[in-house]
C-alpha cells in the first residue's frame, strides 16, 4: 500500500506538475487584484496576527459585496476558502477565478451575498521563512501541515474577521472549503470546531498529509472518526465533498464518502470530470458549494442537507 501511494504520488508530480523546486521561479503571492479582470465586489487586505509559533503576521485577502458600505445594518456570513499545496493566499485569485464566479452568481441572484475571505495556511517557521507569503514547494507543503496553523485558526482568523466586519458570528453563517491540502484542513476544522463552521466543503482533499509534530498535531489531528461523530450529533447545515473522475485523490475522498454513508452521516458527494487540477474541477467545485451555502435549497438526494 505504502508503494502504491508513493507511486501515485509520482504520478501526480507528473501529471499535475506538483512539485517544484523553490529556486525555480520566485513566487510571491503578489497583489489580490490583477490585469484583466475588474472585480464587482470590494477587495480588501487584512493583516491578521498569529497566535501560535510562526510568522508574526500573515495577510488575509477579503472580498465584499459591493454594497457592503452603502448599506450599514446589513450583516454576512462568511465562507472561508482554503489553498492548496504550493498556495497561498492569492491562488484562487491568481488561478482559481474566484471573483468571476463570485460575481457571476451574485449578479445571477444564484448566491447570497456574503464574504469570501482567503488565508495564507501554509506552515512557516518564522517571519524569515514567511519572506512575505512565499511560494513553497508541494514537498514542504505537504510534509509540514503539522496543526499549528490549523490549531489556531478560529482565534486568529474567524475572530478577526468577525471583529472587522458585519459578519452573522454563528455556525449556521459560517463556510469552510478547500483544495487538496485545503480540503483536508477543512475536514479537520470542521471536526474540531462544529459549533463553529455549518458548511464544510472538501474538493478532491489530500488526505496523505503527514507533517511533523510541533506540539499541535495530536491536539488537531486526532480521532477523526470521534470527533465527527460529536459534529454530526448536531448535523452541519452543508456538507461536501468532491473528486475528480481522473483525481488522484477520487480513492481516498470516496473512502470518506463511504464511511458517512455507513455511519449515516449527511452529506453530498460529486464527481466532475477533470484530474487533481483548477478547470473542470476546483473551480467549478466552488461555484457549485457558492451557490448552496447560506439559503434554503432543495435536496437533490437524502444524503444532502440544506439550511431551512
Amino acid at each position: 500500500m505504502k508503494r502504491l501511494s508513493f507511486l501515485l504520488l509520482i504520478l501526480l508530480s507528473c501529471s499535475c506538475g506538483v512539485i517544484r523546486h523553490r529556486g525555480s521561479e520566485t513566487y510571491l503571492p503578489g497583489p489580490p487584484v490583477r490585469e484583466g479582470y475588474s472585480p464587482e465586489g470590494i477587495v480588501e487586505i487584512v493583516e491578521q496576527p498569529c497566535s501560535v509559533p510562526g510568522p508574526t503576521f500573515r495577510r488575509l485577502i477579503v472580498y465584499l459585496p459591493a454594497d457592503y458600505y452603502r448599506d450599514v445594518t446589513r450583516r454576512y456570513p462568511v465562507f472561508y476558502l482554503l489553498h492548496g499545496a504550493r498556495g497561498y493566499e492569492t491562488s484562487w485569485i491568481r488561478k482559481g477565478r474566484v471573483y468571476q464566479t463570485t460575481d457571476s452568481l451574485w449578479r445571477e441572484g444564484l448566491a447570497e451575498p456574503c464574504i469570501v475571505v482567503m488565508p495564507n495556511v501554509n506552515s512557516y517557521k518564522d517571519d524569515q521563512d514567511f519572506e512575505g507569503g512565499r511560494f513553497k514547494d508541494a514537498w514542504e507543503s505537504i510534509w509540514e501541515v503539522d496543526g499549528t496553523v490549523e490549531y489556531a485558526f478560529v482565534n486568529d482568523v474567524v475572530h478577526l474577521v468577525d471583529s472587522v466586519y458585519r459578519t452573522i458570528p454563528d455556525k449556521s453563517h459560517r463556510a469552510v472549503a478547500g483544495l487538496s491540502v485545503g480540503g483536508y484542513q477543512s475536514i479537520w476544522l470542521g471536526a474540531n470546531h462544529p459549533d463553529v463552521f455549518g458548511y464544510i466543503g472538501a474538493y478532491s482533499p489530500y488526505m496523505w498529509c503527514l507533517g511533523r509534530d510541533r506540539g499541535y498535531k495530536k491536539q488537531f489531528y486526532s480521532q477523526l472518526h470521534r470527533k465527527m461523530a460529536i459534529q454530526f450529533s448536531d448535523p452541519p447545515e452543508g456538507y461536501y465533498l468532491y473528486a475528480g473522475k481522473w483525481d488522484i485523490m477520487r480513492p481516498s475522498t470516496l473512502s470518506v464518502h463511504r464511511y458517512m454513508n455507513r455511519k449515516g452521516y449527511a452529506h453530498d458527494y460529486q464527481k466532475y470530470p477533470g484530474s487533481h487540477d483548477w478547470h473542470n474541477g476546483w473551480i467549478e467545485e466552488y461555484a457549485d458549494m457558492l451557490g448552496r451555502v447560506f439559503k434554503p435549497c432543495e435536496p437533490e438526494n437524502e444524503n444532502l442537507i440544506c439550511n431551512q
